[in-house]
């Protein structure tokens, strides 16, 4: 009999070709520059205040940002009040982005200096305390002129390109006892000349100052101060603070579609390409390996089954039959009886499997989407638009795959299916950010989801998620179901002890731990994104990272099933679900040491919101890669016993 099992390693080739290189950035057709006259308004607009690192703090000292209008800051209004710029995307208000008009004025090659936005602004106690909190904290600016983030320059070597950071500081700190606010910002901006008299904002510095000695004059200008005098906020009694800023104007030979290249930085490159090539030799080896052993040891199984089936035992005496090599049936094949009996709980796990699907779908088409620049960071919020936008499409996949499922299981409470596939994987992802949502209500952070963004969410589960998710399980409960290539025994069969490493616990952690080594570089840098609100651009990485987990995911569950099968244990839907998807483990205890080395929160709200979302993002990573070890598994036990006669 010939054999024939496609778990070859060539597959990740095709792969490392995609591997990316230094990216630059880009504009989808249709984004059209802003160009500007001499002398024309060019709008600077504020965005939330955001933890951020610094040259002497690497650490994050909290998880909660701050609207740039908080009445704490006393930061001056424009005349009228500050209102929206223009709608934000799904993703950028779930993110946080409130995006305001601002005081500041700007005119196209126009400098000028030491100019006054507002009256002097007197600070109670309570804002000097507040202040001086987020100062510690290491709270950031975050303004936008033409769309494009204000920040800092810095260089990586002496000589090396100049990149620039988003956002700058909020203030100086020195230490415990001495905090200093920066209130004279000097803006430099970079335009490049295109066409007769016209101009685009291709660059944006801005370097911050304390300055104790500024005040308004009576002419309506103002006295700057000396910038060696900082100014330190009194938590004891009043303050006065006078904002002041001014403007310069660059030539740039940079041009508006590379604009972003300057803020696009990797950081340290060495570290993704070691990551890289040392993650595909584990899994080219592993899948090489795994192949080996399974092939090899199943040609051997399918030859001794398919000679025993050969003979009349009857004609033969058992002695001679065991001279010849032939024995009764032993390993996989003696639990063929069993090996399709429906499991334990199948509802749960068909609707798992059946959201898991949803998963892999979404973060698939998500990361190409990103891989080839349709999700740019000039587009706030795109990334997680997306994503909500494609899970909710792909609820009626999730649907149909949990019907199929359940219906190869046997189920019969096909009703309860159709009705729990769509709610609870969404509704632990909505309730578990529902009550971290309640948190940042109470700390009035800007981070805080509105109601009716949450109405908004809701009206698109409703509306497209279940609609889809009920025709995909009408469709699947309307196809015939699965054949099994054996029959399954009335009786189920004894399982004999297991060994040491197939029992539950310790199975998981050897299984899960390789996927995990497929990723835990890039969820290095992804988490720096998510908590110091850096830009992530390296969807390459991501890309070749998720291949790599797939491919590590299935070979080991494979292997493991294998050894399961063979101790005479056929309980392999769970286990195979939970195995895999025991990656989730080390994701989570990742996170726990990222705590500890990276961050150091002095709230009880960043605790809880670090530890909520974390432990989020582990049980849908749970259910992606369980959903990977299932299906993998079930097309391996498929296969091999549809390769072999049974009497």
């Amino acid at each position: 009999m010939r054999l024939s099992i496609s778990l070859l390693p060539y597959g990740i080739l095709s792969l490392v070709f995609l591997a990316p290189l230094p990216a630059t950035s880009f504009y989808l057709p249709g984004v059209v520059p802003t160009s500007y006259k001499e002398g024309s308004a060019v709008p600077l607009h504020v965005n939330r205040l955001t933890p951020m690192s610094s040259d002497t703090d690497t650490q994050a000292r909290s998880a909660v940002s701050f609207g740039y209008y908080h009445p704490g800051f006393h930061f001056c209004k424009p005349e009228g009040g500050p209102k929206d710029v223009g709608p934000e995307s799904l993703g950028a208000v779930i993110f946080g982005d409130r995006i305001k008009t601002s005081p500041f004025e700007l005119h196209m090659m126009k400098n000028e200096t030491c100019k006054r936005m507002c009256d002097e602004q007197k600070l109670e106690t309570r804002s000097a305390v507040f202040i001086n909190r987020r100062i510690r904290e290491n709270l950031g600016h975050n303004w936008l002129v033409d769309g494009l983030p204000a920040g800092q320059p810095y260089r990586l070597s002496e000589n090396g390109p100049l990149y620039f950071t988003r956002g700058f500081p909020l203030g100086r700190y020195q230490d415990e006892q001495h905090q200093f606010l920066h209130n004279h910002f000097d803006i430099v901006i970079d335009y490049h000349a295109v066409g007769a008299g016209n101009y685009r904002v291709v660059g944006v510095r801005v370097d911050p100052s304390s300055r104790a000695g500024s005040k308004n004059l009576d002419d309506k200008t103002a006295d700057c101060g000396d910038e060696n005098t900082s100014l330190s906020l009194n938590e004891k009694g009043e303050t006065s603070v006078t904002w002041t800023y001014s403007v310069y104007w660059r030539p740039s030979p940079v041009a508006w579609a590379i604009r972003w290249d300057a803020y696009l930085h990797v950081d340290d490159p060495g570290i993704h390409w070691f990551s890289l090539a040392y993650t595909t030799a584990i899994v080219v080896f592993l899948t090489a390996t795994v192949s080996a052993i399974l092939i090899r040891a199943l040609k051997k199984d399918f030859a001794r089954y398919n000679r025993l089936d050969s003979f009349n035992l009857d004609d033969f005496s058992t002695s001679a039959v065991t001279e010849d090599g032939i024995q009764e049936d032993s390993g996989w094949k003696l639990v063929h009886g069993d090996v399709f009996r429906p499991p334990k709980n199948p509802l749960l796990l068909s609707i798992f499997l059946g959201n898991g699907a949803q998963l892999f779908l979404m973060t698939g088409i998500t990361i190409v989407f990103a891989l080839f620049g349709f999700l740019s960071p000039s587009n706030r919020g795109s990334l997680g638009t997306a994503m909500i936008v494609l899970y909710c499409m792909f609820a009626g996949i999730g649907g149909y795959v949990s019907a199929r499922v359940y219906k190869a299981f046997g189920g019969e409470s096909w009703k309860r299916n159709i009705a729990i596939t769509p709610v609870l994987v969404p509704a632990i992802v909505f309730g578990t950010f529902f009550l971290l949502n309640l948190f940042l209500w109470v700390q009035g952070s800007s981070g805080a989801v509105p109601f009716t963004t949450m109405l908004v969410i809701v009206a698109i589960w409703f509306l497209i998620s279940l609609p889809l998710s009920f025709g995909g399980s009408w469709l699947g409960f309307k196809q015939a179901a699965f054949q099994a290539p054996v029959h399954t025994n009335q009786i189920p069969r004894q399982i004999p002890p297991s060994t040491q490493y197939l029992r539950p616990f310790i199975s998981m952690l050897i299984v899960g731990f390789l996927p995990f080594c497929a990723i835990f570089v890039e969820l290095y840098f992804i988490m720096n994104s998510l908590w110091f609100d850096k830009l992530y651009y390296m969807f390459g990485f991501v890309f070749l990272s998720y291949g790599i987990m797939i491919i590590t995911c299935a070979s080991v569950t494979i292997m493991f099933v294998y050894y399961l099968l063979c101790s005479e244990d056929y309980r392999w839907q769970w286990r195979s679900f939970n195995s895999a998807g025991a990656s989730a483990i080390f994701v989570f205890g990742f996170a726990l040491i990222y705590w500890i080395l990276r961050l150091r929160f002095g709230g009880l709200t960043s605790v809880v919101l670090y530890v909520g979302y974390s432990s989020l993002i582990t049980f849908l990573f749970f259910v992606l890669t369980g959903t990977i070890g299932f299906f993998s598994s079930w097309a391996f036990v498929q296969r091999i016993y549809s390769s072999i006669r049974i009497d």
